[in-house]
């Protein structure tokens, strides 16, 4: 026993030095491609951390906090009527039109307060697939055809994954079902209107910061874009309001965070960063100190923080390393991937989902690389192929799934996302 344990010590302390040795340092491409990966890497802490994950974060320790178990295995159990629960989940998540990494904290707040594999992955996939300013964008740049597909498909695979995650692991959800049955009923707590106030305010926080600029500077979209920042102040307001008056928060507490956002927004009014990131700061020291609720909804959101940022940053990282930015080259050489996804051949579209599921694609992103590669002559299948999977999926999102729903499920909802994506291309590219 020791031997083996010695020997597997030695197998890893070999293995590192051979890499450390054969390191291609001074190479171009490789050279080029870490580059690349700090690149990525901080373009996504200074553009999605601050704006898209940290509001994530504490919507998904509200969701740990201020939900009961009861209420959330009512409308997304795995003994929840299949139309209710799959309804909600598939509602929920393309309200939110966030991308692959930001839906994560959601999902495994809903997730581990008991909702099904079914409704929990279908919440999952539709967060970022089922954007309407993404669908849209496509159908004007893309064409409406693919635009329509692309808005069919992603909702049709959102109930469908979650049908087949609910089917493949049946046993567990009949057991999840069985114990869900003989919970204890709770006492009423906070009148839901109220908590329903309490969680709109925090998804407009989350959406309106994150409302991507249109491709035109005129109509509703470019309207709202316009005044982005005055509706996500309205959300933080509301927010610090419902907080003094329903949740405790002492009224000077609630001041002290709104001084200093209320000062940098004057003072920088073109670098908004700086109010949002006060203001994020301000709302975590003040409820990091309280008791209570309060205090319980900042452990629970640090805690989400704690296992899954670190896995984004390094997914993000290893990505950045393999595939490179936007209009830039990884390891991987880009026309390696435009002379794969030419035509309509099984093999074509296969490569695209692939490529889709381990690509990380910010929100709205997708849509002017896919031009490019179409432009470079890709398939309209493997085109569609790669909007239903890229979206989804990622190498980031992958690591932080595994470590909430285990590796097996995970297998089995990346294969499901590629298998769908694979065959709806194939499906597309013979029609059109």
């Amino acid at each position: 026993m020791e031997w083996r344990r010695e020997r597997k010590a030695a197998f890893w302390l070999a293995a590192g030095f051979l890499a450390c040795y054969f390191l291609p340092v001074g190479g171009g491409r490789f050279d080029r491609a870490l580059l690349e990966a700090f690149h990525l890497v901080k373009w996504y802490a200074r553009e999605h951390v601050l704006l898209c994950l940290i509001p994530a974060f504490f919507i998904a320790g509200a969701i740990a906090v201020f939900v009961s178990q009861a209420s959330v295995m009512r409308y997304l159990g795995a003994g929840a009527k299949k139309v209710l629960a799959y309804g909600v989940a598939s509602v929920s998540g393309s309200v939110l039109a966030v991308c692959s990494c930001t839906v994560l904290p959601l999902f495994a707040g809903i997730y581990r307060m008991g909702a099904g594999l079914g409704p929990a992955t279908a919440f999952l996939y539709s967060g970022p697939a089922i954007n309407v300013l993404a669908i849209i964008l496509t159908a004007r740049i893309l064409g409406v055809e693919l635009g329509i597909a692309r808005a069919v498909g992603a909702i049709a695979f959102s109930v469908l994954i979650g049908l087949a995650m609910h089917g493949l692991f049946r046993g567990e959800e009949r057991a999840k079902a069985a114990a869900a049955a003989v919970l204890p009923e709770t006492a009423a707590g906070r009148p839901l209107g109220r908590t329903a106030l309490y969680f709109a305010s925090l998804v407009a926080v989350l959406v309106f910061a994150n409302w991507g600029e249109p491709a035109q500077a005129i109509g509703f979209w470019h309207a709202v874009h316009s005044v982005k920042w005055v509706l996500t102040g309205l959300g933080a307001l509301g927010l610090g309001a419902m907080l003094v008056a329903w949740f405790g928060m002492r009224f000077w507490a609630a001041v002290a965070i709104a001084v200093p956002p209320a000062l940098l927004a004057f003072l920088l009014p073109r670098q908004p960063l700086a109010a949002f990131g006060a203001g994020i700061v301000g709302l975590s020291i003040v409820t990091s100190r309280a008791k209570g609720e309060l205090g319980a909804w900042f452990d629970s959101s640090w805690s989400f923080a704690k296992q899954i940022l670190p896995l984004l940053l390094l997914g993000v990282l290893v990505a950045g390393v393999l595939l490179g930015r936007p209009g830039e080259e990884g390891l991987i050489p880009s026309h390696w991937v435009s002379r794969a996804v030419g035509g309509n051949s099984l093999a074509a579209n296969l490569f695209a989902a692939v490529a889709g599921a381990f690509m990380y694609f910010a929100t709205l992103t997708e849509v002017p690389i896919l031009q490019g590669l179409i432009g470079s002559g890709m398939g309209k299948g493997p085109a569609l192929a790669l909007l239903l999977a890229g979206p989804a999926l990622s190498l980031p999102n992958m690591l932080v799934i595994r470590s909430v729903m285990g590796t097996k499920k995970t297998l089995a909802y990346v294969l499901l996302v590629v298998v769908a994506a694979t065959g709806s291309g194939l499906i597309y590219g013979a029609l059109f």
